[in-house]
């Protein structure tokens, strides 16, 4: 057994970013080495080579490992939708529809399927970094516990609890999760990671010293505050209401923070151009009208997000938007989002039904039981591009005539409307290579820099890796993971 799971103090405290840091460092040490998270919560997903899904972060980590996606990196995962309920997907597809409370009944049933999964991933590799969910320190969801203890004693896997100092009260936090767990939940931990620290490490060395002394756990290090993590896709949506910059010069890309979003990462490429600001518009804003290009973004409940869309009065800014010239770019949910009819005969995000979309785009979609998940390439606005489907329900109409893509393995797909300025696409990750990015600036007058995105994250994981080696004490933690420590 080669294991070695991080788990926090509370959410965002930086797991999932270390998760991959980790498993960069180890690869570059020519360990095989494969991520794993037993149940997490996202809207962001990927498609795997086996056909499923698994949660955006797992995809990160293992691009960090430099290993193919897999289901069983992530063989639960939850998907919240509009009312209340999540999408229960095990083992990369969907199992139904689950309330909280009956998943957090049902969940005890679903850790042999969980333990499956880590047990196939162990036997292909020398270690496995395990990213726990939320906290251990929320005791009053213990029972039946498959994200963090519960998970860590059926696999008798080493803990390392992360705590957060950029937000305040990390020894407090830290120490705090230490009196509240059960002891033999608490014996499971065997060191600490301070994470995200600013500033003169020195400062903190009578601190450091006190989460020892208080707790009984070593230290394994502080990493600092890493510009290079900018560079990473989140997982979290919570990090999309910190972006808030404007900057008049460049070319102003809107994309209105739905509930629901999902997939939000598909706008990172966007983000790093020089040319292009980003705008992530919270709720109760407007949507610049100075802005270019609107996106509406994939989500995972789209009709009810189509009416939060109404409730913003971001409907009438659109409209108004493509009115004075402007472009729309609908991708997954937002482009169900912009045909004239969103059909819902089944009740599959609610009640049976139907709402009038945007009408931007002549089509009409209808939601069925099948989803669709598969991986596509082809070529769009006359250059190629790779990238993921993930959706369900199916989109057709005078619009899709003039479709925004031809795939190389189906055709056409999509839909552009008869002005040229709205386009509706059910490819994520489109805009991650240069071509097809730049053919899409150029259309709002901005210049592409021609970057691939893919070798931006790549470097970013190697300089995250770098740190890692440096404020880590990583020849322990490798060492703890192999029973050693």
């Amino acid at each position: 057994m080669a294991g070695l799971m991080l788990q926090g103090t509370g959410s965002d405290v930086g797991k999932s970013v270390l998760v991959a840091g980790l498993c960069r460092a180890s690869a570059n040490r020519g360990l095989k080495v494969l991520p794993f998270k037993p149940q997490n919560m996202s809207n962001n997903a990927a498609v795997t080579a086996d056909g499923g899904e698994i949660g955006r972060a797992q995809a990160l980590q293992a691009l960090a490992a430099r290993a193919e996606l897999h289901t069983d990196m992530n063989p639960v995962l939850l998907k919240p939708e509009a009312d209340h309920t999540s999408q229960l997907v095990v083992h990369g597809k969907v199992r139904g529809r689950l309330g909280a409370s009956g998943f957090r009944e049902g969940r005890r049933s679903l850790l042999p399927e969980v333990l499956e999964s880590w047990s196939r991933l162990e036997a292909r590799c020398d270690l496995v970094v395990i990213e726990g969910a939320g906290s251990p320190a929320e005791i009053n969801l213990r029972a039946g516990d498959i994200a963090n203890m519960g998970f860590a004693r059926a696999a008798q896997v080493p803990v390392v609890l992360v705590g957060d100092i950029d937000r305040g009260g990390v020894i407090a936090s830290l120490v705090g999760t230490r009196a509240v767990l059960d002891p033999a939940d608490a014996a499971m931990i065997r060191g600490f990671i301070v994470n995200k620290f600013r500033g003169d490490r020195a400062l903190f060395a009578d601190g450091y010293a006190a989460i020892e002394q208080l707790s009984g756990w070593p230290g394994l290090g502080v990493v600092p505050w890493l510009p290079c993590i900018a560079s990473l896709p989140s997982e979290d949506a919570v990090v999309l209401e910190r972006d808030r910059r404007r900057d008049a010069a460049r070319r102003l890309v809107a994309c209105p923070m739905l509930p629901r979003i999902a997939n939000f990462d598909d706008l990172d490429p966007l983000r790093s151009e020089p040319e292009v600001e980003l705008v992530m518009v919270p709720p109760g804003q407007q949507i610049p009208l100075a802005a270019d290009l609107v996106v509406l973004p994939g989500t995972k409940a789209t009709a009810a997000d189509l009416a939060f869309v109404r409730e913003q009065g971001w409907d009438i800014d659109i409209l108004h938007h493509h009115r004075r010239g402007g472009m729309v770019l609908g991708i997954c949910g937002g482009y169900q989002m912009l045909g004239r009819e969103l059909a819902d005969p089944l009740g599959i995000e609610g009640a049976p039904g139907g709402c009038a979309g945007l009408g931007l785009l002549d089509v009409r979609t209808e939601l069925g039981p099948r989803k669709a998940l598969r991986r596509v390439s082809g070529i769009a606005l006359g250059a190629r591009f790779d990238g993921y489907e993930m959706h369900m329900g199916t989109t057709a109409g005078p619009d899709c005539a003039r479709p925004f893509a031809q795939l190389d393995d189906r055709g056409a797909e999509g839909a552009v409307s008869a002005d040229g300025r709205v386009i509706g696409t059910y490819c994520h990750g489109l805009l991650g290579g240069p071509a097809l990015r730049a053919r899409l600036l150029q259309r709002i007058a901005a210049r592409s820099d021609g970057h691939d995105h893919a070798r931006l994250v790549d470097a970013a994981l190697d300089q995250l890796a770098d740190a890692l080696e440096k404020h880590l004490d990583l020849e322990r933690m490798i060492a703890l993971a192999r029973g050693r420590a």
